[in-house]
């Protein structure tokens, strides 16, 4: 179904996302289709230059401010990378691109990296240092679920510095940051996961065809 065919079929308030690879996200409702990622509707995620547009919740979401969890559109630019960091609580992300996801393995005290591709999804328990790489050139989108903090919150993404200021200030709420501080340091000099292998450049090549032959008009 084309574009205009399915703004017309479409019920009052239901909307659709088309999410690419290629970083390019338009939104269909009944009144016609836009760009999901419209400068006016961003705002910061975790790392200057790095966006987000949320879906459910927003930054101010907090246990005190609860909205159950906050679901957003994240926008990464071309071989960048999140500074390190630990939700305060569980965190599911969805790439849509070729991604990587570097994590702190507590049981053998060292870093490992899960490199992604589009469509698969990772999920983070709560305080499990991390960070995230867009492997690509282009924009990279990612989907990310948090349990019950918007970015806004103190405790949505603690770096190594943040843990070190707070161990700094002495145990406050049953936390070793001294611990997190250096699991954080440990992704942080982790070796870098690399670009696009000449298979996944293969995939990208047939998944843009299939895009352009499927999707909408």
């Amino acid at each position: 179904m084309r574009g205009t065919e399915a703004s017309a079929a479409l019920p009052a308030g239901v909307e659709l996302y088309s999410l690419t690879a290629d970083g390019t996200a338009l939104l269909t409702s009944r009144t016609g289709r836009g760009d999901l990622l419209d400068p006016a509707a961003l705002l910061p995620f975790i790392d200057s230059g790095q966006h987000a547009r949320y879906l459910i919740g927003d930054a101010s979401t907090s246990p005190e401010r609860p909205s159950n969890a906050t679901y957003k559109l994240g926008l990464m630019r071309g071989h960048s990378a999140f500074t390190p960091h630990a939700h305060g609580g569980e965190h599911f992300v969805l790439s849509l691109g070729y991604a990587a996801c570097g994590l702190y393995d507590e049981d053998r005290q060292e870093p490992v990296t899960v490199r992604l591709t589009p469509g698969v999804m990772i999920r983070i328990p709560a305080l499990l240092p991390h960070s995230f790489v867009n492997r690509g050139e282009g924009r990279l989108l990612i989907l990310a679920a948090n349990t019950g903090f918007g970015i806004d919150h103190e405790d949505y993404a603690i770096t190594a510095e943040e843990a070190e200021r707070r161990a700094a200030d002495g145990p406050a709420d049953g936390l070793d940051y001294p611990a997190l501080a250096k699991a954080l340091h440990a992704v942080g000099s982790a070796p870098a996961p690399g670009g696009i292998s000449w298979r996944e450049r293969a995939a990208r090549a047939a998944r843009r065809l299939a895009v352009r032959l499927e999707g909408p008009a």
